[in-house]
């Protein structure tokens, strides 16, 4: 799944080059994009007591990215188990890849006000295989 971000100057550190954790930021909304993508958003399985909590994050930078440019972002399932997930996420800029980095997920239910990893339902996962193999 794409991802279309515009690099905006809050963006970017005295040095006019994009403050990494803005990578961070993009890469969540490129996961709650990719779960409206899938018919799942995510502000409707929170009403259904489903949360996605981060379990681990990282991301490596290859090149600098400036004020003014489009980011495009290429998201997909990369592991599948049965509570978790990881998404991959590469940035890409006029054509170049600038970062890549990943999110490793649960799914969670917070029906009794506290998150706890359940499985995934298996329409999610059939789902989730379909577009994060770029079907």
């Amino acid at each position: 799944m794409e991802y279309k971000v515009k690099v905006h100057w809050g963006d970017t550190d005295a040095a006019g080059i994009v403050f990494y954790p803005n990578f961070y930021k993009w890469m969540d909304e490129a996961t709650h994009e990719f779960f409206s993508a899938i018919g799942h958003p995510t502000d409707t399985l929170f009403k259904a007591n489903v949360a996605l909590p981060l379990i681990e994050t990282h991301c490596d930078f290859k090149r600098p990215v400036l004020y003014n440019v489009e980011l495009i972002v290429q998201s997909e399932i990369v592991l599948l188990k049965e509570k978790v997930f990881k998404l991959s996420h590469q940035f890409y800029c006029e054509g170049q890849l600038v970062a890549e980095g990943y999110e490793v997920r649960a799914w969670a239910s917070t029906a009794d006000g506290h998150a706890k990893a359940v499985y995934i339902p298996d329409q999610v996962k059939n789902k989730l295989l379909l577009k994060g193999s770029g079907k």
